[in-house]
């Protein structure tokens, strides 16, 4: 390797095989996100519960999960587990802790929508004698959706940039690959900046999504039918 002489035949070369790897963490980043929402709405409600066990319950496993390091959750997930008969692939292993690792900041995102719809659309709810369910479905999360993407969206970025943390239970994702390619060429320049770029060019075009899915979200929130 000649200092940073930049190598276009071997960058073309390695480019699809680090493309199929992206296929990977783009999967990995939205099953993850797809199962962290689902936590993340189901502890933010149950954290809203009237039971107190239940709310206390709730409030060390959120409190747990985001004081633990992903990477340690990764490991006990894939080295542990199968110890009580619980096996997973490496993608599987993957989505799990990222979804629950997440899951756990987006309950917090979800509460702070949820707890900022006014008093008096639940007091409504009540004298129009709502369910709890149709409360929630037609009056409360429409009116919290729109204040929670933001921060909603920002997560799921900083979900797709962890990703390279699956690598450490052999998920082939763009970073363990540009790994791999680099060290049988003994060329790290342009596998390692490919993957930078996509890194950068995946998360520009989310954060562009996400803006305007807000933009475009109207202020007073939607009616679900």
């Amino acid at each position: 390797m000649n200092g940073f002489d930049w190598d276009w035949q071997f960058t073309l070369e390695v480019l699809p095989t680090i493309l199929e790897a992206a296929k990977v963490t783009l999967m990995a980043t939205l099953l993850g996100s797809c199962l962290a929402i689902i936590v993340g709405l189901a502890f933010a409600l149950l954290r809203r519960s009237g039971f107190f066990l239940i709310r206390f319950i709730t409030y060390w496993i959120v409190e747990f999960v985001r004081s633990t390091p992903l990477l340690v959750q990764i490991f006990f997930l894939y080295y542990v587990m199968p110890e009580f008969g619980v096996s997973m692939s490496p993608l599987l292993t993957g989505v799990l802790a990222l979804g629950l690792h997440y899951g756990a900041y987006l309950s917090e995102v979800f509460r702070s929508g949820i707890d900022g719809v006014e008093k008096g659309q639940w007091e409504a709810a009540r004298a129009l004698n709502l369910s709890i369910f149709d409360t929630y479905k037609d009056i409360v999360l429409p009116q919290a959706l729109r204040p929670m993407i933001p921060a909603t969206g920002n997560y799921i970025i900083a979900m797709f940039k962890e990703t390279p943390q699956l690598s450490a239970i052999t998920l082939l994702e763009m970073l363990q690959v540009a790994k791999i390619i680099g060290s049988e060429n003994f060329r790290y320049l342009e596998p390692f900046t490919l993957v930078g770029m996509l890194y950068l060019l995946f998360s520009l075009v989310a954060a562009y999504g996400i803006h305007c899915v807000e933009r475009h979200f109207p202020k007073e929130g939607i009616t679900l039918k």
